[in-house]
């Protein structure tokens, strides 16, 4: 096959014990999905699960240094579970759903919070406040077999040293299971997506030079520094 130009280098995310690494096909994320954050975002009740895309290629394994993005004045961030899927399906029956997963990672979910915020008051796609450059730092990927699949436990984000978001995986208002049931409803899920799963309350402005740190129990922390 001969292309016009080389194409783009594969998406992959590290994988803790092993030199393999999971090579990403899509980026899936579910809006509000903590009741206490959805509360902070003036939402209300326990609504069904909704779910919005990254790019691929805004994803940053590993984290370190991140650009800070143009055309915002507020930047957040948000700190989350994300599922890796390593077996596929349509339909999946929540009772099965886990048998999908290969494993578990920290992630953020940065926002441009004033254009989605825009976007929102249009009716319009959430694509510029979410799906950004450099908008999904993501840790190394925890196998199942290393890690099981966490229901509870703490997930937390610090700035510059100073807790902004604590919460437990427990709070989540649709349960992993859940979750991976919906969305393979709408599409079919195949090995390599990513779902990044919510986030809990907390979420606030961060600007050039601070340092955010987040971790989820049993699946190590993640760090960077918007540049």
């Amino acid at each position: 096959m001969t292309f016009v130009f080389t194409p783009s280098a594969q998406i992959a995310v590290p994988v803790v014990g092993g030199e393999a690494v999971f090579p990403v096909r899509r980026v899936y994320c579910v809006g509000q999905n903590y009741a206490d954050h959805v509360a902070e975002m003036g939402g209300d009740g326990r609504n069904p699960p909704f779910f919005f895309s990254k790019p691929v290629d805004a994803l940053v394994p590993g984290g370190g240094d991140v650009a800070y993005p143009p055309k915002t004045e507020n930047y957040q961030h948000e700190i989350e579970l994300v599922v890796a899927i390593g077996v596929g399906g349509r339909d999946i029956p929540v009772d099965k759903a886990l048998d999908h997963v290969f494993g578990y990672a920290v992630g953020f979910d940065l926002t441009r919070r004033d254009l989605q915020a825009l976007a929102k008051q249009k009716g319009q796609p959430w694509e510029m406040g979410k799906g950004m450059d450099q908008g999904g730092p993501i840790g190394a990927i925890t196998p199942v077999a290393k890690c099981g699949h966490p229901a509870a436990g703490a997930i937390w984000m610090k700035v510059n040293g100073d807790f902004r978001q604590r919460g437990d995986l427990a709070q989540m208002t649709w349960k992993v299971p859940e979750v991976i049931a919906n969305l393979s409803s709408y599409i079919v899920l195949k090995p390599g997506d990513l779902i990044f799963t919510g986030t809990p309350s907390g979420v606030s402005a961060v600007v050039r030079g601070d340092v955010l740190e987040g971790g989820i129990d049993g699946l190590g922390e993640l760090a960077v520094r918007l540049i």
